[in-house]
């Protein structure tokens, strides 16, 4: 791997800027509106500092491959998908109760807290996620704004646009079925994969290479191999982030050990197990999974039962054969080899990360 693909032409960099020169724009809009308004901006703000940047730079990137030549506007109409991410896991946080994101009290905490030492009325945890839906609303909101203000030409924002609808649709369709899954229960493999695909995949690379690639005019055939290459690879990206979430090093994830299984998430880990561990094992993950005080010695027991029954290895293996099959879709790409390199090394990062 060359140069990081997050960060060549200063990406992630002008990402940023991009997005600290927005929200500074709407601070005054805000602040006229009242004072009382800011912690809105000023959570959000913590959010949108870092983070990996995928979405837009698989735009980037998708534009490039289709003959589409670096500017700030695309640029900016990149940057913009961070708001909708921004708004996703804001949401998704909420839904999930979870306590944390990325090392830090999740935006319902931060105003649940908020609440709290100010000593005002009524619930706390009623005002904190209220006050996050809110946040993640408006997060929504100025991803429409960006986009639309980003100084794309008018047929290239009719392009866009036309992705962008439909990529938040299925989004909010894929966060209900994850929603549901939770409740529901007993996940199969197959509801499990249609969870995976519309929550994940093709909102984090399918969707937004295609974003890109319109912009830049591409033919269809070229969108079918992006299709190819987008949908392997997000299938694996959520299956290893499935992984991280009863797996993985919280000092690395920012997120509890095993939180997943204190959410009750109904992964594919989950799917393969309901099928394969044995009549006791089953019982034991049903009794515990979802139950929000679990021990980190029960936590530890369900991870032996996930590895044990062979499900942390059937998700590595499909992991493996998808970026086998988003790798195969690459080879059938021609035009920049930049940006062929690029969506190489994306690949890599996005199934062999920690975090």
């Amino acid at each position: 791997m060359g140069i990081n693909p997050l960060d060549a032409n200063d990406l992630r960099a002008r990402i940023q800027v991009n997005l600290d020169l927005f929200v500074s724009e709407h601070r005054a809009m805000m602040l006229a509106v009242s004072p009382d308004t800011l912690p809105l901006i000023e959570s959000l703000e913590g959010l949108l500092v870092g983070g990996k940047r995928l979405r837009p730079a698989f735009a980037y990137w998708g534009f490039r491959v289709a003959g589409g030549q670096d500017s700030d506007e695309v640029l900016r109409a990149c940057a913009s998908l961070e708001f909708l991410q921004a708004c996703a896991l804001i949401h998704d946080d909420v839904m999930d109760a979870s306590d944390t994101r990325r090392g830090k009290p999740a935006i319902h905490k931060q105003f649940e807290s908020r609440h709290v030492t100010s000593n005002w009325k009524g619930s706390a945890k009623l005002f904190g996620e209220g006050s996050a839906i809110l946040v993640g609303d408006l997060a929504l909101s100025w991803a429409d704004e960006m986009l639309l203000t980003s100084g794309l030409t008018n047929e290239q924002l009719d392009k866009a646009k036309s992705i962008y609808d439909i990529m938040r649709t299925e989004l909010m369709c894929g966060q209900y079925l994850d929603l549901l899954e939770q409740v529901r229960g007993d996940i199969t493999r197959e509801r499990a994969e249609t969870v995976i695909r519309f929550k994940s995949a093709k909102y984090t690379i399918e969707r937004p290479l295609h974003l890109g690639a319109e912009i830049a005019g591409a033919d269809p055939g070229l969108i079918g191999v992006l299709s190819d290459y987008g949908l392997a690879l997000g299938e694996a990206f959520q299956l290893r982030d499935d992984l991280l979430g009863v797996f993985g090093d919280s000092s690395v994830t920012g997120k509890p050990a095993g939180d997943d299984l204190r959410e009750g998430k109904q992964t594919m880990l989950i799917a393969y197990a309901n099928t394969n561990a044995s009549e006791s094992e089953k019982s034991l993950i049903a009794s515990n999974l979802g139950n929000p005080n679990l021990s980190n010695e029960m936590i530890t027991t369900l991870q032996d039962v996930l590895i044990s029954c062979g499900a942390q290895d059937f998700v590595e293996n499909r992991i493996a054969d998808y970026l086998a099959k988003s790798f195969s879709a690459l080879d059938l790409l021609t035009g920049s080899s930049e940006a062929k390199s690029a969506l190489t090394d994306l690949a890599i990062l996005a199934t062999n990360r920690t975090a």
